[in-house]
C-alpha cells in the first residue's frame, strides 16, 4: 500500500511540476523524492509520471491519483487537528490567509483582541492573492482566510462579515478636490491606479472604471494600498481606497483628498472562508463572529 509520505510527494510534484521544487516544498532531497515516487509506481504497478519531456507531467492516471491523494491528506490532517484541539477550545497554530488590501489595517487589532480572548491561539498569518489562497484552503494548506466577495469555489464555507465603502481619492491639488457633489461624468477619462490583475481589488477597480468611463493606469501598478496612496499623492492618478484603511492612516488627509461624488455608493464585502467539514469548523465560526463583532463596534 502507498504511504502517506509517498502520496504527499506525488501531490507536491503535481503542484510544482519540477522534482527539485517539489522536494524543497516537502523538505526532502530530490533523490529521496524521486526514489519514493518510483517505489509508489512499483507498488501500484502503474506509470504516474511522464518523464519523457523536459517538463514534468503526471499521466492521466497520475493526475487522478494525485487528486484523491489530496483528499486523503486533508482528511488525515483533520484527524490530527481534531485530536490536538479536542477539549482545548480555540488553541494551537492557525494558518490564516489574508489579502494585502485588508491585512495591514484590520489584522493588528484583530490579532490583539483574539490574543486577549484566546491566549492559546497562535495565528500564522500569510498574505497572498485571494484566488490562490482559496485553493490553499480547499487543499488544506490554509485553515482559514479573509477575502473580498464573491468567493466562487465548491467545498468551502463562505461567512460574510462586513462591507465597507470605497472612496475615490486624488492628490490634494487636483481640480476636483474640495468640490461638493461632483457629477460622476466629471471622472470620464480619468486614470486610476490599482494592484496587478490577479487581485480582486484590480477587478473591482476595472469594473468601476468601466462604469465611469475611466481607465486603469497599467504602467503604474501598486504593490500595496500604501504604495497606491503615495502614488496618488504624487499626482500620478486617482484610486479607490477602503474606508477603514483611510480611517487607519492618520496622515492620509495630508497626502490625498477624498472626492465628494454625487450618489457615490461603491462598496466591497469581506468574508471569512474555511473548508467545509473541517475539524475545527466551530472554532473558525467563533473567530468569524469575533471579527464581525469587532468591525461592528468599530463602525
Amino acid at each position: 500500500m502507498p504511504s502517506l509520505r509517498q502520496l504527499q510527494y506525488l501531490v507536491a510534484l503535481d503542484d510544482h511540476r519540477h522534482f527539485g521544487r517539489a522536494a524543497f516544498a516537502v523538505h526532502v532531497s530530490q533523490p529521496t523524492l524521486s526514489q519514493q515516487l518510483r517505489t509508489l509506481e512499483a507498488r501500484l504497478d502503474a506509470s504516474l509520471i511522464d518523464r519523457s519531456g523536459q517538463d514534468v507531467q503526471l499521466t492521466p492516471l497520475g493526475r487522478d491519483i494525485a487528486a484523491r491523494a489530496r483528499e486523503i491528506l486533508v482528511q488525515v490532517r483533520d484527524l490530527s487537528d481534531l485530536a490536538r484541539r479536542a477539549g482545548k477550545g480555540i488553541g494551537g497554530t492557525l494558518r490564516f490567509g489574508i489579502t494585502p488590501t485588508l491585512g495591514p489595517y484590520l489584522m493588528p487589532a484583530i490579532v490583539a483582541g483574539l490574543h486577549r480572548q484566546q491566549p492559546d491561539l497562535r495565528l500564522h498569518i500569510r498574505e497572498g492573492i485571494p484566488d490562490d489562497q482559496v485553493r490553499e484552503v480547499m487543499r488544506g494548506a490554509l485553515d482559514m482566510m479573509l477575502a473580498p466577495m464573491p468567493v466562487d469555489a465548491s467545498g468551502i464555507v463562505v461567512e460574510p462579515l462586513f462591507s465597507e465603502r470605497l472612496f475615490v481619492i486624488a492628490p490634494p491639488d487636483h481640480p476636483l478636490a474640495g468640490q461638493k457633489g461632483i457629477p460622476p461624468p466629471a471622472l470620464k477619462g480619468a486614470g486610476f491606479l490599482t494592484l496587478d490583475r490577479r487581485h480582486h481589488y484590480h477587478r473591482q477597480t476595472r469594473d468601476i472604471c468601466d462604469q465611469l468611463g475611466a481607465h486603469i493606469l497599467h504602467d503604474y501598478e501598486g504593490t500595496s494600498l500604501d504604495s497606491i496612496r503615495q502614488m496618488v499623492g504624487s499626482g500620478i492618478g486617482l484610486a479607490l481606497l477602503p474606508e477603514r484603511y483611510m480611517a487607519s492612516e492618520t496622515h492620509s488627509a495630508e497626502v490625498v483628498a477624498k472626492l465628494d461624488i454625487a450618489g457615490w455608493n461603491a462598496r466591497r464585502s469581506i468574508a471569512a472562508v474555511w473548508r467545509s467539514g473541517a475539524a475545527f469548523s466551530d472554532g473558525f465560526h467563533a473567530i468569524a463572529e469575533f471579527i464581525r463583532a469587532y468591525v461592528g463596534e468599530d463602525s
